[in-house]
């Protein structure tokens, strides 16, 4: 069932990719979680015959294998998801120690003190609205618009396991060691990807997460 009072999406162009694939080109992420929730309802209900993946992305949802592309493309172009405020998959609590290297310089453009930032980092519930860049690593949306933050000017070689980032309107949770330029507010022990786990990345598309500030 379709969740009521949020306000209706209009789907933007559909592309066939391929031979069993569509993409879906949407305005931005609020617009792609309401589809990428409306397809994932309708394909638990067996509306849309068989689809085998749906990868939400910033702008855009890719619906791949798919056997009737004809049939869901014109699905696709009269849908009208409904954006709602919050999601309703599991929630995953993220407890984290607020001491990243880049704590100082975001609390600085928040106008506010290092106190105050984990405060409004720590208030928002967020909501994975797509994974990519490696293995495990979830874009969060959630924080209000007026606390964006630019990346780094000088991305870093190594960013460490764990590292709780900010950059744009996006918070991610760094799943391994890698190169990075998001800004680092903080970081935690959680295992965010295991491959000894089934599913191995904690974080997926529409899981909910809170950040809890903790003692090192």
């Amino acid at each position: 069932m379709e969740q009521r009072g949020g306000t209706e999406q209009t789907v933007g162009a559909v592309r066939r990719v391929g031979e069993r694939a569509l993409l879906v080109e949407l305005p931005g992420t609020a617009e792609v979680t309401a589809l990428y929730r409306w397809l994932r309802e309708r394909r638990e209900a067996g509306a849309l015959g068989e689809v085998a993946e749906l990868v939400p992305a910033a702008r855009t949802v890719l619906l791949d294998g798919v056997a009737d592309v004809e049939a869901v493309a014109r699905l696709l172009r009269t849908a009208r998801p409904t954006a709602v405020e919050a999601d309703r998959g599991s929630l995953l609590e993220v407890p984290t120690v607020y001491d990243g290297a880049d704590l100082a310089d975001v609390a600085a453009l928040w106008g506010v003190s290092e106190e105050a930032a984990v405060r409004i980092h720590t208030g928002p519930e967020y909501v994975v609205a797509f994974c990519g860049f490696a293995p495990g690593f979830g874009y969060l949306t959630g924080l209000p618009a007026r606390y964006e933050v630019p990346r780094r000017a000088t991305p870093r070689s190594s960013v460490p396991v764990g590292s709780v980032a900010l950059a744009g309107p996006y918070t991610g949770v760094y799943p391994h060691p890698s190169p990075g330029g998001w800004q680092l507010i903080g970081r935690t022990a959680l295992p965010l990807w295991d491959t000894g786990r089934e599913p191995p990345a904690l974080l997926a598309p529409g899981v909910r997460v809170r950040f809890s500030a903790v003692r090192a």
